[in-house]
């Protein structure tokens, strides 16, 4: 473990008999200062179970790891992607916040690309067409279809419905209810080599009738015209973006059909005022920098191996799936980015739900159970909506979860007490806009990465998708019977599969 981490234990133990409800009331200005608002997004830290000294050894943290330096090249376009040798540029897609080449080049190519995207959401928007299918997964699925839940209104020009599992159901029942002779279809995958994408794709060309109203998301436009569409109607990718940090790019075609390329234009917007901030903030008042050490603490000092994310706003319930592969995939490493073993613990396993649901299904282990899960409140101040009632209730209970969880509450009987102590942070946006999900979505991009720096590994790669991904396609013919698998449990599966299939 490097020294840094190393200090945290000091402070653990040190705060280890201390109740959040007494670190509370013994700093009349914590609330404030625990605190940070940028923009439309306020942030609160201020129940997390931490003082001032502990804070200030994340900091240093901050400092020995070169957060600043880190982020500069990430933005810069340099090799942070250290085991592929590749940039992680997805910054240049929203904004023009560095002046070095690389950055400047992938800018360009990601305005020219969006110039593009306009033309096929026009070309559209002019044609008898009035549902999209978006056929992906994993990163080409999770942030498009995150977004359009969250943005799309119920008159939208387009209705997006979105395939990723290859599950023949899934196919079954997205295509049910529409017409082929109004519905497009867009095939998501940067190397158009995707299994899951190709056969759902196959499935929903055949039902559509041919390839006239197919459309391309890739990097490899020669296998994607094989496939039978034209290259007019193939919008590009680049190996300096990752799959999970690529809803700005042409990925987001779904997004802007969706919600309109205006509004694409404002999420764009919304995470470039948000990279603005990390690039220029001091540690001190860093949202990302703190959203990134509060996690560090919690997994490295406290030992919490569950993250909760809870977003009170039902046009935000895909945003703990959407954060599952964000974080989990990107920082779920155990070799450092110089190939040798990780001497501290990594990422948590993130989960959640969305409230006030979710306070009717595994809030009882939050508030009771034996471990203590950290989690992130979500919450929005306007609602769009005319329910009064309903939005002063969400609100109501987005605060009493939080404040019952960090204070408890002491009873007679032990089955009725409440512990307390529970971590939680809070994140306000003042409403649900395009800007305001653009922000939220590249605070935890940042948070990620620092992360990651941190922790000496690699953010950018993802080799552990892999190997389930080989082993299937070799067991394939094993299924089909023309050959024998090797691993005798496999072997005695397949016999169950087949004597009753």
């Amino acid at each position: 473990m490097n020294r840094g981490l190393a200090s945290l234990d000091a402070h653990a133990q040190r705060l280890a008999n201390a109740s959040l409800k007494d670190l509370v009331a013994a700093d009349p200005a914590r609330a404030g200062d625990f605190a940070l608002r940028i923009g439309l997004l306020y942030a609160s830290f201020a129940r997390q179970r931490m003082d001032r000294d502990a804070l200030a050894a994340l900091f240093e943290i901050a400092r020995e790891r070169d957060f600043a330096g880190a982020l500069r090249r990430l933005f810069d376009g340099e090799p942070v992607n250290a085991t592929e040798g590749r940039a992680a540029l997805h910054t240049a897609l929203r904004g023009d916040l560095s002046t070095a080449a690389a950055s400047r080049d992938a800018h360009a190519e990601a305005v020219k690309a969006r110039l593009r995207m306009a033309e096929l959401v026009a070309q559209l928007e002019a044609s008898g067409v009035t549902d999209i299918v978006s056929i992906g997964i994993g990163g080409s699925d999770l942030g498009p279809r995150l977004a359009v839940d969250a943005l799309a209104d119920a008159d939208a020009r387009f209705k997006v419905h979105f395939l990723s599992n290859v599950d023949g159901h899934a196919a079954q029942r997205t295509l049910a209810g529409l017409d082929p002779a109004r519905t497009a279809a867009i095939l998501v995958s940067k190397t158009f080599g995707t299994q899951e994408t190709l056969l759902n794709g196959g499935i929903v060309r055949d039902w559509l009738g041919g390839d006239e109203r197919l459309f391309a998301v890739s990097a490899n436009v020669e296998r994607a015209t094989a496939f039978g569409i034209p290259a007019e109607r193939i919008l590009p990718m680049w190996d300096w973006v990752g799959g999970r940090y690529s809803l700005w790019s042409a990925v987001g075609f779904p997004i802007a059909l969706a919600i309109g390329m205006d509004r694409f234009e404002r999420l764009l917007a919304g995470a470039a005022a948000m990279d603005a901030h990390v690039i220029e903030a001091p540690v001190e008042r860093n949202l990302a920098a703190w959203h990134a050490l509060v996690a560090v603490w919690n997994r490295n000092a406290l030992g919490a191996a569950t993250q909760a994310v809870l977003p009170y706003d039902e046009r935000l319930r895909l945003l703990p799936n959407y954060l599952q592969q964000l974080v989990m995939e990107s920082l779920g490493k155990s070799v450092r980015s110089d190939g040798g073993t990780a001497s501290a613990q990594t990422v948590p396993v993130w989960w959640g739900g969305a409230g006030t649901d979710a306070q009717h299904s595994f809030f009882q282990a939050l508030h009771q159970g034996t471990q203590r899960v950290p989690a992130d409140f979500i919450g929005v101040v306007r609602g769009d909506h005319a329910h009064a009632g309903n939005r002063d209730a969400l609100l109501a209970n987005l605060l009493a979860q939080t404040e019952a969880l960090a204070n408890g509450q002491s009873h007679d009987d032990p089955h009725r007490a409440y512990p307390g102590g529970r971590p939680s942070t809070m994140l306000l946006l003042d409403a649900l806009t395009p800007e305001t999900l653009g922000m939220l979505i590249a605070m935890y991009e940042h948070s990620v990465y620092l992360q990651a720096v941190s922790w000496g590994i690699n953010a950018f790669d993802q080799f552990g998708v892999e190997l389930g991904k080989q082993v299937a396609n070799r067991l394939l013919p094993a299924l089909k019977g023309e050959v024998e698998a090797e691993d005798a449990v496999t072997r005695a599966l397949l016999e169950e599969i087949r004597e009753r299939s």
